[in-house]
């Protein structure tokens, strides 16, 4: 389907062109064919600056780490983090939203060229509004019965055999007639072929009853679950004088259609229509003369057409289906009177009428394979998953190039400042008590605290050894 291919083919290069600029991104001034330097493998900061056990303050009991608590090895933990991601890439692959896709603005500051890339994110977000919206909008036509109007020619012809009385056989030597009923669809451009008794529920053909009798004079052929679709009808009957029948055709609407009752039918201007446009038809006359109870939405006060029809002055909405099941009877049938010619000389023996039939709109199967397509679906899918791979790899080349340039001014600062945030991590993963980063220092003992510090200490353990001694000599003099 041409806009199936189209809307595809558009997201798709959307899709392409966003990922090549992430890639192969070209700065303006560069020659032809040049390319963004590639940045090389990411590098990391150094590794943390302890080892061992941390040291803690004298005379303080040692911390100790709940079993759940401990941390594990280095390596066992990044392969534990890589798995963890791998899992959430996977889990999250479908949930992964348009704003992922942006380029922080630090990073378009830098790089003034991501312009044209935001370009292009705005303007795929505009058209996958526009095509959501379509296939909304294709949702809601498929719901509502989509029907065309076409002409269906209907050929009614007939032959005539005369009696043989030299032949043997019994049926050549009576006269007979045969009548033929058949039609198609005008100008069909559909691929299927629809069968001539599909648009039908119903075909009788009513004979001269003089001629035929009253149980021999109808030929009936009515719609079941079980009927097999035929190209036409053939009635053969003998005889060798014209013969005047009536054919009754009923059409087979869907959804069904029904008749109005007379009064009904010129109050809204409908002969014959569905259940549907019906109530919406009266719904659209009690809206305009006004006879919706104005305290009581529920109620509808009739005029005197209502009242006429519904035999009451007053009668609910929810009513009104019930009501009107007796007001809508079975469509007229297509009533087509026609001679079957026995005369050899009549050349007219073929008749032929149009019928105006409603038949599916070819535009409802296309858009319905529409919506069922996943033709483009896969690639493009793929093409996202670059993008968001590109994004992330983007905001990691950022982090590791305000490292490096952090460094590069001022080394000896940004690595004292990076080893104090690597001393509170440390700290925070290991629950340690104190600061065993200044604690390491000989000053630290020097402060005014460390004094009293000191003689706090051994004040309680002198404390501890006398009650140890007092209730050894407790013990002996029992």
């Amino acid at each position: 389907m041409a806009s199936e291919e189209n809307t595809g083919g558009a997201r798709k290069a959307t899709k392409s062109k966003l990922f090549e600029f992430l890639v192969h991104g070209v700065r303006p001034g560069m020659p032809s064919g040049a390319r963004m330097p590639h940045q090389g493998a990411p590098m990391g900061p150094p590794g943390p600056p302890y080892g061992g056990s941390p040291s803690v303050r004298p005379g303080m009991p040692n911390t100790v780490m709940e079993p759940t608590r401990k941390r594990p090895a280095a390596s066992q933990q990044v392969q534990q983090q890589q798995q963890q991601a791998a899992q959430n890439r996977a889990r999250n692959a479908k949930r992964r939203k348009m704003a992922d896709k942006i380029l922080p603005q630090r990073i378009r500051d830098l790089v003034p060229e991501s312009q044209a890339y935001m370009d292009l994110l705005a303007f795929e977000r505009k058209l996958d509004q526009t095509i959501m919206r379509k296939r909304v909008d294709i949702q809601e036509a498929l719901k509502r019965p989509m029907k065309q109007k076409r002409k269906l020619r209907l050929y009614i012809s007939n032959t005539f055999n005369p009696a043989k009385p030299d032949t043997d056989d019994s049926d050549g030597s009576i006269a007979s007639w045969e009548l033929r009923v058949e039609g198609k669809l005008l100008d069909d451009p559909g691929k299927q072929k629809r069968k001539f008794s599909s648009f039908f529920k119903s075909l009788v053909i009513e004979l001269d009853k003089d001629l035929y009798g009253p149980d021999n004079h109808l030929v009936e052929w009515h719609r079941t679950p079980t009927t097999q679709e035929t190209d036409g009808f053939q009635v053969k009957r003998p005889g060798d004088v014209s013969v005047r029948c009536t054919l009754l055709l009923m059409l087979d609407y869907q959804p069904p259609q029904f008749k109005l009752d007379p009064r009904l039918a010129r109050l809204l201007g409908i002969h014959t229509q569905t259940r549907s446009v019906i109530i919406q038809a009266l719904w659209q006359y009690i809206k305009t003369n006004k006879i919706q109870d104005s305290h009581d939405k529920e109620y509808i006060n009739c005029d005197k057409y209502f009242q006429q029809i519904f035999d009451c002055p007053r009668l609910k909405f929810s009513e009104i289906p019930q009501r009107l099941t007796n007001l809508l009877l079975p469509p007229d049938p297509i009533v087509i009177n026609h001679v079957i010619s026995v005369d050899p000389n009549d050349q007219k023996k073929t008749a032929c009428y149009d019928i105006d039939v409603e038949v599916e709109d070819p535009l409802k199967s296309q858009m319905s394979s529409f919506l069922l397509s996943t033709a483009n679906q896969q690639e493009i899918a793929a093409l996202d998953n670059k993008i968001h791979e590109t994004i992330e790899s983007i905001n990691q080349l950022k982090i590791q190039r305000d490292f490096m340039l952090s460094f590069s001014k001022d080394p000896k600062g940004y690595i004292q400042d990076w080893l104090q945030s690597q001393s509170r991590d440390l700290k925070v993963m290991t629950d340690v008590v104190g600061n065993p980063e200044e604690e390491r220092r000989a000053a630290f003992y020097y402060e005014p605290w460390s004094q009293e510090a000191v003689s706090r200490y051994f004040y309680c353990k002198i404390q501890q050894r006398r009650q140890e001694l007092e209730q050894a000599l407790a013990v002996r003099n029992t």
